[in-house]
């Protein structure tokens, strides 16, 4: 039987697109009510035209590579971008495909028992400059692989499914990373580049050679509703990275990870300062982390475009490093101001609060040392964090103090193993209040609430639809 072959079962006329390799029925219907089937969910955006990766040659065997038919089905589907814009349903099985890019006006849809396997024939993935605002490939010096699920110059595109899953198959590549075997950066599961009104939602992703989430350059994107899964011994499996993006939002999403579960950057040393484009607007809420070796949220290290008016509430964490981290160094330049959390929940931790002002990693020997960061109004409240070994580690850099720290309303319980000395701070300035232990003299009790912002920020104005996802007869 033919799966998912119509948008909806509506009686309009068929829409027939021949392909020289066959033949793909585009359908807006042509199902009788008796027979009919549907799928909904949720997207910034509906689509007038519906396909199935079957139409176009796609094998869900597991084995057969699917990168062609991923790639002409986008490629077919992006003409009707003008025309109320088409969605591409991953229907159950398991399909091994290659790296391929999205277009506008689009969906991806993964069934719920669809699995997209990452290829490991390392000749399918492409070579792509590195991201101006960093130099240099992450993990090394030139150009990266690209991702297995890649965009740039987009507008209004949607990755969702019934918590389908995207399987990076990373353990090749994270092999071959700690055994210094690559010459090139690893690749990402989804990037999405240069682009505003994205949405990535209800999938699972597993085992990514990389990062796993990188909105870079964009704006308004909404992320809501994954699992991300990965070995917390895997390298640099980053949950979600907004990096220089505005107006994002981050809800609702669990995260297990080798490296931070959200990671807010905005460009590398002098890169990033050249290229001048912050990370800005960004809300996450209602998260939960664990990453034994890094934190919930990092802010940094990569810093260098400027990070400003973050919104994080409703924080869960367990067995992680840190709740909110700030990493920072001389020679990244720009700034990180206005942060505002509220309401973390913190299981067995190392730190609950920890700021870092020499973390030196550079792309290379040119930075500037006089580029010193601007860490400014950093606001805590509403927290309680259990079985914790250091409460907080606050060290700024001399001369470029860390300034308007505010923590309020905090419980924290030391574990049996917790440090003689809860609080380590240096080159800070900011006030406390009803913070258990006492913090440092440097953060002395004002009796005051920290602040957290009441006004919508426009991503939150963003409202989803219900969509069909398939129908068939």
């Amino acid at each position: 039987m033919e799966f998912y072959q119509t948008l909806k079962c509506n009686h309009l006329a068929k829409v027939l697109v021949v392909l020289t390799w066959g033949m793909l029925c585009l359908r807006a219907a042509e199902c009788s009510d008796d027979t009919a089937g549907s799928v909904d969910y949720e997207a910034i955006n509906c689509r007038k035209h519906t396909a199935v990766l079957t139409d176009f040659g796609g094998k869900g065997d597991g084995y057969t590579s699917n990168t062609e038919a991923f790639r002409r089905a986008i490629s077919e589907l992006s003409k009707f971008a003008t025309d109320g814009g088409a969605q591409l349903i991953v229907p159950p099985g398991k399909w091994l495909t290659g790296p391929f890019n999205l277009t506008s006006n689009f969906t991806l849809y993964i069934h719920q028992d669809a699995v997209i396997l990452a290829s490991q024939d390392e000749a399918e993935w492409d070579l792509i400059p590195p991201l101006p605002s960093y130099g240099r490939g992450r993990d090394a010096a030139g150009p990266r692989f690209i991702s297995l699920i890649f965009g740039t110059n987009l507008t209004d595109v949607v990755i969702t499914g019934g918590n389908g899953t995207i399987d990076g198959q990373g353990q090749q590549w994270w092999t071959k990373f700690c055994q210094g075997q690559l010459n090139y950066t690893r690749p990402y599961l989804i990037e999405i580049m240069f682009s505003d009104h994205v949405q990535i939602s209800n999938l699972t992703l597993i085992n990514s050679p990389s990062w796993n989430v990188h909105p870079v350059y964009s704006s308004f994107v909404v992320i809501k509703g994954l699992t991300i899964l990965a070995p917390t011994d895997s390298p640099n499996t980053d949950g979600i990275d907004p990096d220089s993006c505005s107006n994002t939002r981050i809800e609702d999403c669990f995260i297990v990870s080798g490296d931070d579960c959200i990671a807010v950057k905005s460009g590398w040393d002098e890169y990033g300062i050249a290229f001048g484009m912050p990370t800005q607007h960004l809300i996450i809420r209602r998260l939960t982390c664990i990453s034994p070796d890094s934190a919930v949220i990092a802010l940094g290290s990569e810093m260098s475009g400027g990070i400003q008016d973050v919104r994080a509430e409703n924080i869960t964490a367990i067995s992680s490093e840190s709740g909110v981290r700030i990493k920072t160094a001389i020679g990244r330049g720009a700034y990180v101001k206005d942060v505002f959390v509220k309401g973390m929940t913190l299981q067995t931790m190392k730190y609950t609060f920890w700021m870092t002002g020499d973390y030196g990693s550079h792309p290379d020997d040119h930075f500037d040392p006089k580029a010193l960061p601007v860490i400014q109004g950093i606001n805590f409240r509403d927290v309680v964090s259990k079985n914790v070994t250091i409460a907080g580690k606050l060290v700024g850099i001399k001369d470029d103090t860390f300034s308007g720290i505010c923590i309020s309303n905090v419980s924290i319980e030391l574990s049996e193993h917790a440090k003689k000395q809860p609080w380590n701070c240096s080159d800070i300035q900011g006030v406390s209040s009803q913070v258990s232990p006492q913090p440092c003299a440097l953060l002395p009790d004002q009796k005051i609430d920290c602040p957290y912002p009441s006004d919508k920020l426009p991503v939150d104005e963003i409202q989803f639809q219900t969509c069909a996802a398939a129908t068939y007869c």
